[in-house]
Parts: structure tokens; sequence; C-alpha cells
């Protein structure tokens, strides 16, 4: 009898874990609808926890037969690629993490999701640019690809894990005035995350810019005040933007 090779395997197993009922809630959750962000996205419902069970076993896959998972119209094939290539990057030496970020970056077409971007940016594309030029985020921000621009917020959460908030800030300020909810929210929540580690800083851009942030932006990014100070920079908003409409 044939062996199956590690990619036959792997859907294998997904499909083993999938659920029709949870496959069906996916496809409302991540908005598949005609017209919607997802559109057309198709779904087994296997969890996460699942995927990342079967990731383990399989973390020394080909970048061959990633690609050939990541190209699948199938979300949890995507996102499984997408995991061993995160489970893979610390693992590998200087040369083969530079395949993998340029792998990354030139597959955007295929990381077209939030869950997608977020389980993954901050771990191979922030991770990669730590001790390098980060120009290509300020590129991603300034795309017409939502994905790639998610990515360029989303991916600071590297930076901001060590102390670094200043590519977040740049980063936020070009994607101000996005047109897509899901930006706004990345955003704020990034904003939110400098916040946790440092108020100062925050408070500092927030001054400057709360006035001007689309409110799921403000709202997120300060989430965690008190309802004192959350209240005092909804306030800076919404008197901005009447003196805005009386114009």
């Amino acid at each position: 009898m044939r062996t199956p090779t590690q990619l036959a395997a792997i859907r294998a197993e997904l499909r083993a874990a999938g659920d029709p009922e949870r496959a069906i809630h996916s496809r409302r959750f991540f908005k598949t609808g005609k017209g919607e962000y997802a559109e057309g996205d198709r779904f087994l419902g296997v969890t996460v926890p699942d995927q990342r069970r079967i990731v383990a076993r399989y973390r020394d896959l080909a970048l061959k037969e990633i690609l050939t998972l990541l190209h699948s119209p199938i979300h949890e094939e995507r996102l499984t690629a997408l995991l061993i290539l995160t489970a893979q990057y610390p693992r590998a030496t200087s040369e083969q993490q530079e395949v993998i970020a340029r792998t990354y970056l030139s597959q955007t077409k295929w990381i077209n999701n939030w869950d997608l971007v977020d389980c993954t940016a901050p771990r191979i594309t922030g991770a990669h640019l730590l001790k390098r030029s980060r120009s290509v985020l300020r590129r991603f921000a300034k795309s017409k690809n939502l994905w790639e621009r998610r990515i360029a917020i989303i991916s600071t959460l590297a930076f901001i894990s060590k102390g670094d908030f200043k590519e977040t800030f740049t980063i936020s300020k070009i994607l101000m005035h996005d047109s897509h909810d899901l930006i706004h929210k990345a955003v704020g929540w990034m904003l939110r995350e400098v916040g946790k580690r440092d108020l100062q800083p925050l408070d500092t851009f927030l001054k400057e810019y709360a006035d001007r942030m689309p409110r799921t932006m403000l709202r997120y990014a300060i989430e965690k005040y008190p309802q004192k100070k959350r209240m005092k920079y909804l306030a800076m908003r919404n008197t901005h933007r009447k003196t805005l409409d009386t114009h």
C-alpha cells in the first residue's frame, strides 16, 4: 500500500477533524457572503486547537508543500500552512528565516482573513523585522489590499513586546483615515497594547490624534483606561467632529 504524503495526511486529518455545523457558523463569522470581505471562503469547521495539534506533527513540512496547502480554497488549510511556517521560523537558521519571511510577504493573496494575519504576522514578519528595515510595513500600510494593511499594523506587536512603539505610531498615522472597520479595530488594538506596557507614549499620541481617529479605533485604544479618561478622549473626538460638521 502506498504511504500517503505528508500533505495528503494533513488534508485527511483536517477533514477528519471538521465539523459541518461549525463550518456553517464559520462562514457567517468570517463574513463569506456576497460582497463581504471573505466572499466565497470555504470552511471545514476545524478548531484552531485541533489545527495546532496537527501542525505539531508536521512542523518539518517542505516549503513546496506548505505553499500548495497555502494556495487552497479551504480556510483551515491556509491557516495550517501559515501556522507551520510560524512554527518553523524560530527554529530555522538565519538563511532559512530569510526565506520564510520573503515567502510570507510574497503570499499575501492567500493570507486573506484577519485570523490568518493575526496568528502569524507578529511571529514571522514582526519577528523578522526586529533588527531590519521596516520599510515594507509602511509600504503595506499604503496598499490597496486590506490584508496587507492589517499585516502592517499587526506585525508591530512584535516590536511592542520589546518596548519599541515607534513603528506602531508611524503605521497608525498612515492608517488613521482608513475606510475599513477591520483596520480601525487592528490599529486600536495595537495602540491598546502599547498602553499596557507604557501609558505615557500612548497618552502623548492620543492627545494629538484622538480627535481625528475613527470612533472604533479610539474605543479599542482606550478600552483599559478608567472611565473618566475614556470619556475625556471620546469628548475630544466628538467636539472635533461637531466642529467639522459646522464648516
